[in-house]
């Protein structure tokens, strides 16, 4: 597997979700194309059941605490006060972690259906790293997630096999993207704004007599910069974007401003562009980038291989009964203890699988 591969999946687990056809929903009873059952007979310390594939507590707890800490570590303990339409961030990162780690098992049940297994060099890769994890880990952290190192390396090992899975999907797709389509280019602007944001940081947008000001800003300076001022000495002057250098691909930025960056040649300036932020004066620096659209072509790649992977996965969760201990789901609470801050998880996976 290549170590570009091992990065987009880790990636999508730390970010919450690149694939679709989540376990989140769960609890309420409503899937995503897929059959949920609130049943008993769970073990007691059973998460939930995805057909043959089981989550205990303590494989939540991991890549629960993992993405507790991460969190903590950027944003301090005081996130947790954070609240959008009256739900917790807690709450929401209960369930994102539980979309993770349903998805990764979901993978292998796939793999087991295409016959994808682990050779045994990766198998020992699996069981070297959860040693290490292991090892980070002190008594409280050990005892307040219920974890041993045996549960670690079924963890690696799943997650492997799930990397496994997606290379094996996307093997074929690898399609021929043109210089035109994945052209980048550069360009400069200058932002007359039609919005303003309040105190709490919400945009409020500008009567229509304020945006007629604006606009008349607008032809003002588009007026000098066709008559020659110098382009940057505007932006300094009139800009009301922190940023005034964009590069960028088709399909990467509102489809007015974008349409108006690429009819443009190197050096010429646009007419005054209108988009949700405001009025624009656009300026071509480079029409054509060469190291950036090479770039630009990898991912587009990317992209195309991780919808072909998501159209196959999402058809393969259409099949599948998930069962939730929603009593059990209910009691899963973060772990406040200043002893435990582990949130390497994942960074010890790729020490060992970024080969």
């Amino acid at each position: 597997m290549s170590r570009g591969g091992r990065k987009k999946i880790t990636a999508f687990l730390l970010a919450a979700g690149v694939l679709s056809g989540s376990f989140m929903g769960c609890g309420s009873g409503e899937g995503i194309g897929t059959k949920v059952v609130l049943t008993t007979g769970f073990d007691k310390d059973e998460v939930f059941r995805i057909e043959t594939s089981s989550c205990k507590l303590p494989e939540l707890m991991v890549y629960l605490t993992t993405i507790q800490n991460r969190y903590e570590s950027v944003y301090g303990r005081e996130i947790w006060e954070t609240k959008a339409d009256g739900v917790t961030l807690e709450e929401n990162v209960k369930n994102i972690a539980l979309a993770q780690i349903a998805q990764i098992k979901t993978m292998n049940l796939m793999a087991e259906q295409y016959g994808v297994d682990l050779d045994e060099e990766e198998k020992a890769r699996a069981e070297n790293a959860a040693k290490a994890y292991y090892e980070t880990l002190d008594e409280r952290e050990i005892e307040l997630m219920g974890v041993s190192e045996k549960t670690i390396k079924a963890l690696y090992t799943e997650l492997a096999r799930a990397e496994k899975m997606y290379q094996y999907t996307i093997k074929d797709i690898n399609p021929e993207i043109s210089d035109d389509e994945a052209r980048t280019i550069t360009v400069q602007h200058i932002l007359i704004k039609t919005y303003a944001l309040d105190g709490t940081g919400k945009k409020i947008e500008y009567t229509e007599a304020a945006r007629q000001e604006a606009y008349d800003e607008a032809r003002e300076v588009l007026a000098l910069a066709k008559d020659g001022e110098d382009f940057d000495a505007l932006i300094r002057r009139y800009s009301e974007d922190d940023k005034s250098t964009y590069s960028f691909g088709k399909g990467e930025m509102e489809e007015a401003f974008e349409t108006a960056a690429f009819n443009l040649g190197t050096g010429e300036i646009s007419d005054v562009v209108e988009t949700e932020f405001g009025y624009h004066i656009i300026k071509c620096i480079n029409t054509f980038d060469r190291e950036e659209t090479d770039a630009n072509k990898i991912k587009i790649v990317e992209q195309r291989r991780e919808e072909a992977f998501g159209q196959e996965y999402d058809a393969y969760v259409e099949t599948l009964t998930r069962n939730l201990n929603e009593e059990l789901w209910d009691t899963v609470n973060f772990i406040h203890d200043e002893g435990v801050d582990t949130q390497n998880f994942f960074e010890v996976y790729t020490a060992y699988f970024a080969a």
